[in-house]
């Protein structure tokens, strides 16, 4: 436990977090092995991380993900989705749930499915007269469907860390999405139905013009069959399905011609960036786990458990409590990090599915992303609204929130459900 109070009192002192994990692992290290043993792991750690080649996967579908955001894929989904929606009361935001699900489906990042989504569709709600915070709140809150649908970078960290398969994560994701997104398309429905003055109805669009609407997305949506189908398959590795489709989202850019040169530059840009930052977390917390495992902590915990007499029910919950609690002061990775070391060898000895612990783990980052104080979606909404409080955003995603966890009990009841699309 003195390790992660270090660890943290260098947090409170605004050490970013891969260097203040790599600190305590390091010092840590030397003093139960000795500083041969630290500075071996020192060594040896970003050499097998760089090596990997499942950590390739993050980087290609960071490209896809920047890279459709930079060609306005999020433009032509949104207005598909309000083409087929927008006629309801509310249909503005079911239509920006929608997108988010479906361009997060493509980019694999929630922070980079609310930027895109929000710049077409707050425009738009406030044109339509939107209250603040049904507008705010649905962007916020769609954007987290973008680390549950694969192609999602949380579930390619999870299955690093944990060893567990990528492939298999990715697909489980499928199911656990299309509930949320259904949920949150009921919590707009109920929302309107309370509150209509939040959001009157639009324009209606003929059945004619609705499916010549998806002519514009046939490409899109070939190309994430293409990745999701060749996992399924197994034809591919997550990897190579990774490759596939940031390759497939350049060329589709191309000949759509939306994506121009500084368009590309600027998503190689932001690619490099976000992996460079991934891969410093991902080093630290691999000194940290290391130190760990020579404190024997996953190990003694187990112990304790098992003579605690406390059920496999309830330590989940507790775990799920921690995570809840992680989630309002922490971002997902580093959350993922810092607590995956202890939890999951603690999990499986439980005889828990791994699969089904990743799901809900990934679920909890989501609830993580739409509560303060960090709660970084709805950061990212107050950045294109800048006259708005945070306060306002952040009571625009609590129904949401309530939706998520409606979510959570459904996995908990149902704990097949990850698994119904999964090969065999």
């Amino acid at each position: 436990m003195s390790g992660f109070a270090a660890m943290l009192l260098l947090m409170l002192l605004r050490v970013p977090i891969a260097a203040a994990m790599a600190i305590t692992g390091v010092i840590g290290t030397a003093m139960i092995a000795d500083w041969d043993a630290a500075f071996y792991v020192l060594r040896s750690a970003p050499f097998e991380r760089a090596s990997s080649y499942t950590f390739l996967t993050i980087p290609l579908f960071l490209l896809m993900g920047y890279t459709a955001a930079r060609s306005g894929l999020s433009r032509d989904l949104f207005r598909v989705a309000n083409v087929w929606f927008g006629h309801w009361r509310g249909g503005l935001a079911i239509s920006a749930v929608f997108s988010s699900a479906l361009f997060g489906a493509i980019s694999g990042s929630s922070l980079a499915t609310v930027a895109a989504v929000c710049t077409i569709v707050l425009p738009e709600m406030r044109r339509y007269a939107y209250s603040n915070p049904l507008a705010l709140g649905s962007i916020a809150a769609g954007g987290t469907l973008g680390i549950m649908i694969p192609p999602s970078i949380i579930f390619i960290l999870f299955a690093i860390i944990t060893e567990t398969s990528p492939a298999a994560l990715l697909l489980a994701g499928i199911v656990p999405g299309i509930i949320g997104l259904i949920l949150f398309m009921i919590v707009i429905m109920i929302w309107v139905r309370l509150r209509p003055g939040d959001a009157p109805a639009g324009e209606r669009h003929g059945w004619k013009e609705r499916f010549r609407s998806l002519l514009d997305i046939w490409q899109i949506v070939i190309l994430f069959a293409a990745v999701i189908g060749s996992l399924y398959a197994g034809v591919a590795t997550p990897t190579e399905a990774a490759a596939f489709g940031a390759i497939g989202t350049i060329l589709l850019g191309m000949v759509r011609r939306s994506l121009s040169i500084a368009d590309f530059k600027s998503a190689v840009f932001y690619t490099t960036a976000t992996t460079a930052m991934i891969f410093l977390i991902i080093i630290g917390a691999d000194l940290f786990s290391f130190f760990i495992a020579l404190t024997q902590m996953p190990m003694e915990v187990a112990q304790w458990f098992s003579q605690s007499g406390l059920s496999t029910a309830s330590l989940l919950v507790g775990i799920f409590v921690i995570y809840l609690l992680l989630g309002a002061v922490m971002d997902e990775i580093s959350m993922l990090l810092l607590t995956l070391p202890v939890f999951f060898p603690l999990v499986t000895s439980l005889q828990v599915d791994p699969i089904w612990f990743g799901v809900m783990v990934v679920l909890v980052c989501q609830i993580g992303m739409l509560t303060p104080p960090v709660g970084m979606n709805a950061y990212i909404v107050s950045g294109f609204a800048k006259d708005v409080p945070i306060q306002t955003i952040f009571a625009g995603v609590l129904p949401f929130v309530a939706a998520l966890i409606v979510l959570a009990a459904i996995l908990s009841i149902w704990p097949g459900l990850p698994s119904l699309i999964l090969p065999g």
